[in-house]
Protein backbone atom coordinates (compact mmCIF):
# COMPACT_ATOMS: atom_id res chain seq x y z
CA UNK A 1 0.00 0.00 0.00
CA UNK A 2 3.24 2.44 0.92
CA UNK A 3 4.46 2.41 -3.11
CA UNK A 4 0.45 2.88 -4.60
CA UNK A 5 -0.08 5.75 -2.23
CA UNK A 6 3.76 7.36 -2.46
CA UNK A 7 2.77 10.12 -3.89
CA UNK A 8 1.29 11.39 -0.47
CA UNK A 9 3.40 12.06 2.82
CA UNK A 10 2.61 9.21 5.14
CA UNK A 11 0.61 10.78 7.48
CA UNK A 12 -1.88 11.36 4.43
CA UNK A 13 -1.55 7.74 3.37
CA UNK A 14 -4.96 5.86 3.87
CA UNK A 15 -5.35 2.87 7.02
CA UNK A 16 -6.68 -0.80 5.81
CA UNK A 17 -9.82 0.07 7.28
CA UNK A 18 -10.47 3.11 5.09
CA UNK A 19 -9.70 1.39 1.77
CA UNK A 20 -11.93 -1.80 3.09
CA UNK A 21 -14.92 0.71 3.82
CA UNK A 22 -14.74 2.14 0.32
CA UNK A 23 -14.56 -1.43 -1.41
CA UNK A 24 -17.56 -2.64 0.61
CA UNK A 25 -19.39 0.79 -0.19
CA UNK A 26 -18.91 0.22 -4.15
CA UNK A 27 -16.97 3.93 -4.42
CA UNK A 28 -14.77 1.62 -6.94
CA UNK A 29 -17.60 0.49 -9.20
CA UNK A 30 -18.61 2.32 -12.46
CA UNK A 31 -20.93 2.53 -15.29
CA UNK A 32 -21.00 0.51 -18.53
CA UNK A 33 -20.37 3.88 -20.51
CA UNK A 34 -17.19 5.83 -19.74
CA UNK A 35 -16.13 9.66 -20.81
CA UNK A 36 -12.79 10.02 -22.54
CA UNK A 37 -11.60 12.98 -19.66
CA UNK A 38 -12.76 10.08 -17.22
CA UNK A 39 -9.87 7.78 -18.46
CA UNK A 40 -6.75 8.44 -16.46
CA UNK A 41 -8.71 7.66 -13.47
CA UNK A 42 -10.41 3.94 -14.84
CA UNK A 43 -8.58 0.92 -14.05
CA UNK A 44 -10.07 -1.44 -16.06
CA UNK A 45 -13.30 -2.91 -17.40
CA UNK A 46 -14.65 -6.04 -16.16
CA UNK A 47 -16.37 -8.77 -18.19
CA UNK A 48 -19.84 -7.46 -17.43
CA UNK A 49 -18.82 -4.34 -18.94
CA UNK A 50 -18.10 -2.21 -15.50
CA UNK A 51 -15.92 0.24 -15.64
CA UNK A 52 -13.23 0.24 -12.22
CA UNK A 53 -12.29 3.06 -10.64
CA UNK A 54 -9.20 3.29 -9.35
CA UNK A 55 -9.43 3.61 -5.63
CA UNK A 56 -5.63 4.94 -5.04
CA UNK A 57 -6.38 7.78 -7.21
CA UNK A 58 -10.05 8.50 -5.55
CA UNK A 59 -7.82 8.72 -1.67
CA UNK A 60 -5.51 11.38 -3.75
CA UNK A 61 -8.23 13.61 -4.82
CA UNK A 62 -9.98 13.50 -1.23
CA UNK A 63 -6.67 14.53 0.34
CA UNK A 64 -6.55 17.16 -2.49
CA UNK A 65 -10.40 18.58 -1.91
CA UNK A 66 -9.61 18.62 1.80
CA UNK A 67 -6.68 20.97 1.83
CA UNK A 68 -8.53 23.23 -0.48
CA UNK A 69 -11.52 23.26 1.44
CA UNK A 70 -9.26 24.11 4.89
CA UNK A 71 -7.36 26.91 2.72
CA UNK A 72 -11.14 29.01 2.60
CA UNK A 73 -10.64 30.98 5.45
CA UNK A 74 -14.77 31.22 6.17
CA UNK A 75 -16.37 27.87 6.47
CA UNK A 76 -19.41 29.22 4.97
CA UNK A 77 -17.78 30.26 1.93
CA UNK A 78 -18.31 26.53 0.69
CA UNK A 79 -21.46 24.77 -0.55
CA UNK A 80 -22.45 21.77 -1.28
CA UNK A 81 -24.82 20.73 -3.30
CA UNK A 82 -26.95 17.49 -3.93
CA UNK A 83 -30.06 17.62 -6.15
CA UNK A 84 -29.83 13.68 -5.87
CA UNK A 85 -31.85 12.27 -3.61
CA UNK A 86 -28.94 9.69 -2.57
CA UNK A 87 -26.96 12.94 -1.74
CA UNK A 88 -28.75 14.96 0.34
CA UNK A 89 -29.00 13.63 3.70
CA UNK A 90 -25.12 13.63 3.17
CA UNK A 91 -24.41 17.07 1.78
CA UNK A 92 -26.50 18.18 4.93
CA UNK A 93 -24.55 16.46 7.42
CA UNK A 94 -21.43 17.53 5.71
CA UNK A 95 -22.35 20.99 6.55
CA UNK A 96 -23.39 20.64 9.38
CA UNK A 97 -20.02 19.21 10.68
CA UNK A 98 -17.62 21.12 8.60
CA UNK A 99 -19.66 24.50 9.21
CA UNK A 100 -20.41 25.08 4.89
CA UNK A 101 -23.95 25.89 3.72
CA UNK A 102 -25.61 23.24 1.88
CA UNK A 103 -28.41 23.02 -1.21
CA UNK A 104 -30.30 19.83 -1.24
CA UNK A 105 -32.61 19.00 -3.33
CA UNK A 106 -33.31 21.60 -6.89
CA UNK A 107 -31.21 24.19 -7.91
CA UNK A 108 -32.63 27.34 -8.72
CA UNK A 109 -31.08 29.16 -11.74
CA UNK A 110 -30.10 32.18 -10.85
CA UNK A 111 -28.33 31.59 -7.35
CA UNK A 112 -24.95 32.34 -8.44
CA UNK A 113 -25.93 34.85 -10.96
CA UNK A 114 -29.05 36.88 -10.47
CA UNK A 115 -28.62 39.29 -7.62
CA UNK A 116 -32.12 40.15 -6.70
CA UNK A 117 -33.27 36.42 -6.12
CA UNK A 118 -33.98 35.74 -2.25
CA UNK A 119 -31.72 32.85 -2.42
CA UNK A 120 -28.37 34.45 -3.68
CA UNK A 121 -25.18 33.30 -2.87
CA UNK A 122 -21.65 34.12 -3.33
CA UNK A 123 -19.44 30.87 -2.38
CA UNK A 124 -15.70 30.21 -2.86
CA UNK A 125 -15.81 27.01 -3.14
CA UNK A 126 -18.81 24.49 -4.76
CA UNK A 127 -18.98 21.00 -3.94
CA UNK A 128 -21.18 18.85 -6.61
CA UNK A 129 -22.75 15.66 -6.04
CA UNK A 130 -22.84 14.60 -9.70
CA UNK A 131 -21.73 16.79 -12.47
CA UNK A 132 -24.42 16.11 -15.12
CA UNK A 133 -27.85 16.08 -12.57
CA UNK A 134 -25.79 19.56 -10.80
CA UNK A 135 -25.04 21.07 -13.67
CA UNK A 136 -26.89 24.31 -13.73
CA UNK A 137 -24.80 24.65 -10.73
CA UNK A 138 -21.74 23.74 -12.51
CA UNK A 139 -22.99 26.13 -15.79
CA UNK A 140 -23.32 29.00 -13.35
CA UNK A 141 -20.06 28.60 -11.41
CA UNK A 142 -18.06 28.85 -14.62
CA UNK A 143 -20.00 32.49 -15.07
CA UNK A 144 -18.50 34.00 -11.85
CA UNK A 145 -15.47 31.95 -11.34
CA UNK A 146 -15.82 29.68 -8.22
CA UNK A 147 -14.28 26.67 -8.98
CA UNK A 148 -15.73 23.00 -8.27
CA UNK A 149 -15.09 19.70 -6.42
CA UNK A 150 -17.74 17.04 -8.06
CA UNK A 151 -17.66 13.29 -7.57
CA UNK A 152 -17.23 11.88 -10.87
CA UNK A 153 -18.30 8.12 -12.41
CA UNK A 154 -16.54 6.92 -15.32
CA UNK A 155 -19.10 8.74 -17.50
CA UNK A 156 -19.54 12.19 -16.07
CA UNK A 157 -18.42 15.18 -17.97
CA UNK A 158 -15.66 17.63 -16.33
CA UNK A 159 -16.09 20.68 -18.60
CA UNK A 160 -16.03 23.27 -15.92
CA UNK A 161 -14.67 20.45 -12.99
CA UNK A 162 -11.71 21.85 -11.44
CA UNK A 163 -11.08 18.42 -9.12
CA UNK A 164 -12.92 15.63 -10.05
CA UNK A 165 -12.83 12.94 -7.54
CA UNK A 166 -13.53 9.41 -9.27
CA UNK A 167 -16.33 7.72 -7.65
CA UNK A 168 -19.98 6.47 -7.80
CA UNK A 169 -21.99 9.29 -7.33
CA UNK A 170 -25.17 6.84 -8.03
CA UNK A 171 -24.77 4.94 -4.76
CA UNK A 172 -26.41 6.16 -1.79
CA UNK A 173 -23.21 4.20 0.72
CA UNK A 174 -20.34 5.27 -1.66
CA UNK A 175 -21.87 9.24 -1.49
CA UNK A 176 -22.30 8.83 1.85
CA UNK A 177 -18.64 7.47 2.51
CA UNK A 178 -17.15 9.87 0.08
CA UNK A 179 -18.70 12.96 2.09
CA UNK A 180 -17.96 11.16 5.58
CA UNK A 181 -14.17 10.58 4.81
CA UNK A 182 -13.66 14.48 3.08
CA UNK A 183 -15.63 16.06 6.16
CA UNK A 184 -13.09 13.65 8.65
CA UNK A 185 -9.97 14.65 6.55
CA UNK A 186 -11.21 18.50 6.92
CA UNK A 187 -11.47 18.27 10.45
CA UNK A 188 -8.46 16.70 11.03
CA UNK A 189 -6.55 19.12 9.00
CA UNK A 190 -8.38 21.55 11.09
CA UNK A 191 -6.99 20.30 14.19
CA UNK A 192 -10.69 19.57 15.46
CA UNK A 193 -10.28 15.48 15.00
CA UNK A 194 -7.32 13.97 16.16
CA UNK A 195 -5.67 11.12 13.88
CA UNK A 196 -4.67 8.88 16.19
CA UNK A 197 -8.26 8.18 17.52
CA UNK A 198 -11.25 7.53 15.20
CA UNK A 199 -14.27 10.02 14.54
CA UNK A 200 -17.04 9.70 16.63
CA UNK A 201 -19.63 10.40 14.46
CA UNK A 202 -20.59 6.85 12.63
CA UNK A 203 -20.67 6.80 8.63
CA UNK A 204 -24.37 5.60 8.67
CA UNK A 205 -25.21 9.25 9.18
CA UNK A 206 -24.88 10.23 5.96
CA UNK A 207 -26.57 7.56 4.08
CA UNK A 208 -29.51 8.09 3.04
CA UNK A 209 -32.41 6.86 4.62
CA UNK A 210 -36.20 5.86 2.79
CA UNK A 211 -39.35 6.87 4.67
CA UNK A 212 -40.49 3.11 4.25
CA UNK A 213 -37.37 2.00 6.37
CA UNK A 214 -37.90 4.38 8.91
CA UNK A 215 -41.17 3.54 9.46
CA UNK A 216 -40.60 -0.27 9.42
CA UNK A 217 -37.92 0.46 11.58
CA UNK A 218 -40.43 2.71 14.20
CA UNK A 219 -43.50 0.22 13.86
CA UNK A 220 -40.34 -2.61 15.27
CA UNK A 221 -39.18 -0.35 17.95
CA UNK A 222 -42.39 0.06 19.34
CA UNK A 223 -43.29 -3.50 19.23
CA UNK A 224 -40.49 -4.03 21.27
CA UNK A 225 -41.20 -1.85 23.85
CA UNK A 226 -44.72 -2.94 24.13
CA UNK A 227 -43.53 -6.26 24.81
CA UNK A 228 -41.36 -5.51 26.80
CA UNK A 229 -43.70 -2.96 29.09
CA UNK A 230 -46.79 -5.74 28.61
CA UNK A 231 -47.19 -7.18 32.25
CA UNK A 232 -46.50 -10.73 32.77
CA UNK A 233 -48.78 -12.43 35.72
CA UNK A 234 -46.94 -15.46 37.12
CA UNK A 235 -50.05 -16.88 39.47
CA UNK A 236 -52.82 -18.57 37.38
CA UNK A 237 -56.15 -17.07 38.39
CA UNK A 238 -58.77 -19.71 38.44
CA UNK A 239 -61.72 -19.70 36.39
CA UNK A 240 -65.06 -18.41 38.28
CA UNK A 241 -66.87 -20.91 36.13
CA UNK A 242 -64.57 -23.76 36.93
CA UNK A 243 -64.90 -22.80 40.71
CA UNK A 244 -68.45 -23.72 41.07
CA UNK A 245 -69.64 -26.92 41.13
CA UNK A 246 -72.79 -27.86 39.21
CA UNK A 247 -73.30 -31.71 40.57
CA UNK A 248 -74.03 -31.06 43.88
CA UNK A 249 -77.68 -31.25 45.04
CA UNK A 250 -79.81 -27.77 45.53
CA UNK A 251 -80.04 -26.79 48.86
CA UNK A 252 -83.97 -27.17 49.94
CA UNK A 253 -86.10 -24.37 51.24
CA UNK A 254 -85.02 -23.18 55.04
CA UNK A 255 -87.07 -25.68 57.61
CA UNK A 256 -87.77 -28.23 55.24
CA UNK A 257 -90.70 -26.79 54.00
CA UNK A 258 -91.99 -27.31 50.55
CA UNK A 259 -94.61 -25.45 48.09
CA UNK A 260 -98.03 -26.13 48.58
CA UNK A 261 -101.27 -25.55 45.92
CA UNK A 262 -102.68 -24.68 48.73
CA UNK A 263 -99.97 -21.95 50.01
CA UNK A 264 -99.34 -20.70 46.61
CA UNK A 265 -101.30 -17.17 45.80
CA UNK A 266 -103.01 -16.97 43.12
CA UNK A 267 -102.70 -15.78 40.11
CA UNK A 268 -105.90 -14.60 39.28
CA UNK A 269 -106.72 -13.50 42.91
CA UNK A 270 -106.82 -9.55 43.44
CA UNK A 271 -105.28 -9.96 46.84
CA UNK A 272 -103.00 -12.32 48.71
Amino acid sequence: MSTAFASLPPILQPKEEDIQMMLSAGVHTGTRNSDSGMEEYIWRRRKDGLHILNIGKTWEKIMLAARVIVAIENPEDVVAISARPWGMRAVLKFAHYTGAQSIAGRFTPGTFTNQITKQFREPRLLIVTDPRTDSQAVKESSYVNIPVIAFCDSDSPLQFVDIAIPANNKGKHSIGLIYWLLAREVLRLRGTVSRTSDWDVPVDLFFHRDIEELKKSEDEQAATVEEAVAPVYEDVVPDVADAVDYSAPIAEPAGGAEWDAAVAPDAGAEQW
